[in-house]
């Protein structure tokens, strides 16, 4: 079953951002798709099945990030 989640990423100030960020979300299993508005830190992600937030947490923190809490 095909997913879509979005994402709020803080700290991103540069094309830079976006690539590193796109790229670490890109490498989790199922990962089809990643959009990254960087005005907005919007990050949508496009997957096979629902993802895992903490491994998407991980992925966004190892490129140097962080996910903005949810309410």
């Amino acid at each position: 079953m095909a997913a879509t989640q979005t994402y709020t990423v803080t700290g991103m100030t540069c094309s830079h951002c976006v690539t590193s960020v796109s790229a670490e979300i890109e490498q989790l299993p199922g990962v089809s798709d990643v959009q990254v508005d960087l005005s907005s830190g919007a990050v949508t992600v496009s997957s096979e099945a629902p993802l895992d937030d903490s491994a998407v947490a991980a992925a966004v923190d190892e490129a140097g990030y962080e996910l903005a809490r949810q309410p």
